[in-house]
């Protein structure tokens, strides 16, 4: 599965990766060579991190899924044990 980037993103993370480069390492990058490193990092890398996500997300719901019922659980049939109950606390 291709990962697609929006352009405006694509853009702000080229311009995050050039100032990176501008703060940290001995020379800066252009527009250009940061684009191939970005596009080469989507493609690399990107698959790890969204597959990570993935994985994290699937573990997460299979928690929640799996206490559903005691989560949601509502007892039925309760409409009459509730009014005999009020009726019975009016009587006292």
């Amino acid at each position: 599965m291709k990962i697609e980037i929006p352009q405006q993103v694509r853009n702000e993370a080229i311009a995050s990766m050039q100032r990176y480069f501008e703060e940290n390492l001995p020379e800066a990058i252009g527009d250009l060579p940061a684009g191939l490193l970005f596009d080469f990092f989507v493609e690399e890398i990107g698959p790890l991190i969204y597959n990570r996500a993935i994985a994290d997300a699937q573990a997460r719901l299979a928690v929640r899924v799996s206490d559903l019922s005691g989560e949601l659980w509502a007892e039925e049939f309760q409409y009459w044990p509730k009014v005999d109950a009020k009726r019975r606390a009016r009587k006292k």
